[in-house]
This record gives C-alpha cells, sequence and structure tokens, in this order.
C-alpha cells in the first residue's frame, strides 16, 4: 500500500482537509456546518462598497471560502448607484446596506430579500452651530447625493418622526456623491448633512458643527439597525444551502468585530479599506456589532417602514413589506446553531 495514501485520501487531499479543519476552528466556523451539503453554487458575488463600518462583508471572505466558495468577488458599485439595485439586476448576489436604500426598493417591487441585520449606529445628523435641534431644520438646507438616496431616505424618516414634513419643511441640496455632500457642509452652503464612518469621527474630533443625532446613542434610532443584509431573491430561490454558508461568514465576522476589533482593524489596513488603524479601530468599537445575536431585524423594519409611509416615501404598510421582502428563516436556525 503506498504510504501517501490514507484510507484512499491522498496526502495531499488529507493535508489540505485538516488544514480546512484548523482554520475552521481558529474561525469559530460550526461543526453543524461541515455536516451540510455543500453549497448549490461556489461562486457568490457582493456589492462592494468602500464604508468601513461594513467590514464584515470584507472580513468574511476567508470564512466564506471555509463554506464552500471558491469564488468570492465583490463586485464595485458604479458611481451613484444602489446597492439594491444592484441586487434587483442580478449584478451582485449579496450585499449590506442601509434599510433606507433597501426598504424603498422593496417597496417598489424590485427582487429584494432582507436576511439579518448587521449593525445599529453608524450614522450621524450633523448641522451648524447656530442648529441646535432637529426642528431647528425648518427652512434650512440640507445636502445629500440625491432624492431617494438612501441618506435622503434616512433623514426624511427623521423628520417625519419630529412632526416634520420633508416635502416642504427644508430644502434639499442635491450634490451628486456622499464626499460632495460633506465638502458644501464644510463650506457652509448646506446647514446639515449626514455623515458616515469615519467622515463622522473626522468631524467630530474636528468638532465641526453639531451632532443633531446619533444613531449609535439616541432613542428610538439606537434601536434598531441601521444596516442590514440582502440577497437577490432568485438567488435565494435557487440556492437555500449557500445563502444560509454565506450569511453564517458574515454574522461570524460581524462577532469578530465585536470581540476582537483590533483584528478587524488590522485587516482593514492591511487590505488597504482604512490606511488609519487607530480611526479603523475608533469606528469598530463604537458600532455594537454583535447586537445580531439579540435584536429582531423585522422590528426594524416595521419601525423605518411606518415612518416612510407617514411622509409619503413609501406606499406598503410594514405588514406588507414584511412578507414580500423579508426571510428570517436562516437567522433564526443561525441564531439556534452559533447559540445566540
Amino acid at each position: 500500500m503506498n504510504a501517501s495514501r490514507i484510507h484512499g485520501l491522498s496526502r495531499r487531499a488529507f493535508l489540505t482537509r485538516t488544514s480546512g479543519m484548523g482554520a475552521a476552528a481558529l474561525l469559530g466556523l460550526p461543526r453543524i456546518a461541515q455536516a451540510e451539503p455543500p453549497p448549490e453554487t461556489t461562486r457568490i458575488r457582493f456589492a462592494h462598497t468602500s464604508s468601513i463600518c461594513l467590514v464584515p462583508e470584507f472580513l468574511a471572505e476567508e470564512m466564506l471560502r471555509l463554506e464552500g466558495f471558491s469564488e468570492v468577488e465583490y463586485v464595485k458599485r458604479p458611481s451613484g448607484d444602489l446597492e439594491s439595485r444592484m441586487l434587483a439586476e442580478g449584478m451582485a448576489d449579496m450585499a449590506l446596506d442601509s434599510m433606507n436604500g433597501f426598504l424603498p426598493a422593496v417597496d417598489s417591487g424590485q427582487p429584494i430579500v432582507l436576511l439579518a441585520g448587521i449593525h445599529v449606529g453608524c450614522q450621524e445628523l450633523l448641522a451648524n452651530e447656530r442648529i441646535r435641534a432637529i426642528r431647528d431644520l425648518k427652512g434650512k438646507s440640507i445636502a445629500v447625493s440625491a432624492i431617494g438616496a438612501a441618506e435622503h431616505v434616512f433623514i426624511s424618516s427623521i423628520l417625519g418622526y419630529v412632526g416634520m414634513d420633508p416635502r416642504k419643511d427644508v430644502e434639499w441640496l442635491t450634490t451628486g456623491s456622499y464626499a460632495e455632500s460633506e465638502q458644501r457642509f464644510l463650506e457652509g452652503k448646506a446647514d446639515a448633512v449626514l455623515t458616515f464612518p469615519p467622515a463622522a469621527q473626522e468631524l467630530r474630533a474636528q468638532k465641526i458643527g453639531r451632532v443633531l443625532l446619533n444613531t449609535a446613542k439616541d432613542r428610538p434610532w439606537s434601536q434598531y439597525y441601521c444596516c442590514l443584509a440582502a440577497a437577490n431573491r432568485q438567488f435565494v430561490q435557487q440556492n437555500p444551502v449557500a445563502t444560509k454558508r454565506a450569511l453564517r461568514a458574515l454574522l461570524k465576522a460581524a462577532d469578530i468585530c465585536a470581540n476582537e476589533p483590533e483584528r478587524a482593524a488590522r485587516y482593514l489596513v492591511e487590505r488597504s479599506y482604512e490606511s488609519r488603524y487607530a480611526m479603523a479601530l475608533e469606528v469598530l468599537k463604537e458600532l455594537p456589532y454583535n447586537r445580531w445575536r439579540e435584536s429582531d431585524p423585522e422590528d426594524t423594519v416595521r419601525f423605518y417602514a411606518l415612518r416612510l409611509h407617514e411622509v409619503g416615501m413609501i406606499k406598503s404598510s410594514p405588514q406588507k413589506l414584511i412578507a414580500q421582502g423579508t426571510d428570517w428563516r436562516f437567522l433564526n436556525e443561525l441564531k439556534k446553531e452559533l447559540k445566540a
């Protein structure tokens, strides 16, 4: 018998398999994954965005390979495009994005399915020093990349919550990009802007403007997810095992962000997603990435759907949106398997 073979298994295959099991243990991949059927497809594409708060998407790459995906692609989002459109048109299979980027797409009937919440608190509404409260924005200008963009939708929901009409009570200054919106604010051409990491942390450190709303700290927004995982509906229907495996990799990556932020920050720097380790670490420590274990994403859908329905930005009721645009079965199974 050839000593290089062990019960019909080549030495190379044996070492590869044991190496994979060692990596799985290191990364916390549960044994149950090994007992599941293999994914229906070994290729998965994520809509890529450079926002560092979405680091679980990037950090999950190695775990996705352990889950059976030999081809992991990050499809760059075209300038001015939306992750929701990339999913709807089949340009990507899965994506992480804000609730307010996904809900209008689901409302319009696009084939998108929300799968799980990822984290809370990455958005801050910043205004000039003359504005002391959200209601003081009445008659003021707010910079957004475009009408209908995620930040426009989110700010509208905030205004609606405090009794304002976003269609009449403020002036929307469209700029074409997040970066240009921030620049208009810095130049004093806009009274307020919605900021995201790392810009929110940078402006706060420089004591520029007044934070009217910090979604990581201020209720009720701090109780609900800002960013969720979603997928193309056809991909989920045709690849349920692959969907579950991919979501497990994302949630395990979120756990690493919560429990080992230093490790995640180093990863961001090594892969050139962020050049400043201290800034990456600050963002990761501020955001509660472990909330997927305790919060119900359906509550988030219901909360924002009500706000957006009140201000006329969506037509569907929360119940209809939940019925046609969510699938929590994978999340519920993984909560049990990962002992959430």
